[in-house]
């Protein structure tokens, strides 16, 4: 989930693709997935286009939240909320706006997994399938200037040679070791000497999905009331996001028990400054949210899951397909130019 505390994703590895990929991407960005998620009319499918329509009504429009509660109404109820105290109205108005914020959130950070688990799984699955068209778009190359001598097949054979061995650049060396939350689960496993346990799927599963929301919209740091609190809930959604990312629903139902085992903090009546200000909060945290939505739709495989927002995992199955194409036809041109 985003948050405000360190670890907190502004931007993710989402443009990380495979360094071999160069001349072949054509075949990974026909197909894509993305998921929605009613949150407010929140943002899976893709997190800035529904920004406006998940949390917008929530903190620009705090106290307008709570009209709905007066509609059909009896005298009774009119005159006892008459009586109720002045900041009642604007504290509920402040609770619906959290609320609808938490679910924006919700549905950014499950597309933001969606993201950086296809980016990981793309690396790890295709990543050898571009090697190889690299590799053999060199020979072919290497082969034609062989048969003609012409010097400019010899310059085009030296480029294509060049893409399958380049000269490593200070990013790809760090390529794929570092994500918002710092280093990436690979790199802290091999400095660890532990096993890395790496996303099973692009979009986890149903039931994951389920526990992931409840946990969020139970045990959110926006919902703190103090700073130590704020600290317990940052501490533990930061697990409760580590655990979704992979899919593992025995971690979340294990973080389920422990947060229903845990102490519930008392609800403060805040002051009427107190709810304003609160709301004003809310509506900058919609703000921001919303750029890092855009970012992740905007980003390249971003918007390669927005385009097929059904079925991400099959994506990879179709890049694969199309890969596995080009190796064959690659094979065959090769087969021919060294008869």
């Amino acid at each position: 989930m985003t948050q405000e505390a360190p670890g907190e994703p502004t931007t993710r590895n989402d443009d990380a693709q495979d360094p071999h990929a160069a001349g072949h991407r054509a075949a990974g960005q026909q197909a894509a997935g993305g998921d929605q998620e009613a949150a407010g009319q929140g943002a899976e499918q893709g997190a800035g286009q529904s920004a406006e329509q998940g949390a917008g009504q929530s903190a620009g429009q705090g106290a307008g939240q709570s009209q709905g509660l007066e509609s059909g109404q009896s005298p009774d109820q009119g005159r006892a909320q008459d009586q109720e105290r002045p900041e009642a109205r604007l504290e509920r108005a402040v609770r619906a706006a959290e609320q609808a914020l938490i679910e924006f959130e919700i549905a950014v950070e499950t597309f933001r997994v969606e993201v950086e688990n296809f980016s990981r799984l793309h690396h790890q699955k295709l990543g050898p399938m571009y090697a190889r068209l690299d590799e053999l778009d060199a020979r072919i190359a290497e082969a034609t200037a062989a048969r003609t001598g012409d010097p400019e097949d010899r310059r085009r054979a030296d480029e294509a040679r060049a893409v399958v061995m380049p000269m490593p650049g200070v990013e790809e060396l760090f390529h794929d070791w570092m994500d918002s939350d710092g280093l990436s689960p690979e790199a802290s496993a091999m400095l660890t000497d532990q096993r890395v346990q790496p996303p099973r799927r692009v979009r986890p599963t149903e039931e994951a999905r389920k526990l992931y929301r409840e946990l969020a919209r139970k045990a959110h740091p926006d919902l703190a009331q103090d700073d130590a609190e704020r600290g317990r809930r940052d501490e533990f959604i930061t697990r409760v996001n580590a655990a979704y990312g992979r899919g593992d629903v025995d971690q979340l139902r294990a973080l389920a028990e422990e947060w229903a085992a845990g102490p519930v903090p008392e609800r403060q009546q805040p002051e009427r400054d107190e709810l304003y200000a609160r709301l004003e909060w809310l509506s900058q945290r919609k703000e921001l949210l919303a750029v890092v939505a855009r970012e992740l739709e905007d980003s390249a495989i971003g918007s390669m899951l927005r385009m097929a927002p059904e079925d991400p995992d099959r994506l990879l199955e179709e890049i694969a397909e199309q890969l596995l194409a080009q190796v064959a036809e690659r094979e065959a041109d090769l087969a021919k130019l060294v008869q």
